[in-house]
């Protein structure tokens, strides 16, 4: 998810018609991040 939102967020910054896609790209960063970083279900699993 992460690598999805980097890639709208560079598609977007290359194109600059398609600003939809830069907030698509920076709502799929920050929550790819969140998932990333905080335990879901209490589980201690990390990937980074």
């Amino acid at each position: 998810m992460i690598t999805l939102g980097v890639i709208l967020l560079i598609l977007a910054l290359l194109v600059p018609a398609l600003k939809v896609l830069l907030w698509v790209g920076v709502v799929l960063l920050i929550v790819g991040l969140v998932l990333n970083l905080v335990p879901i279900g209490g589980k201690r699993r990390r990937y980074y």
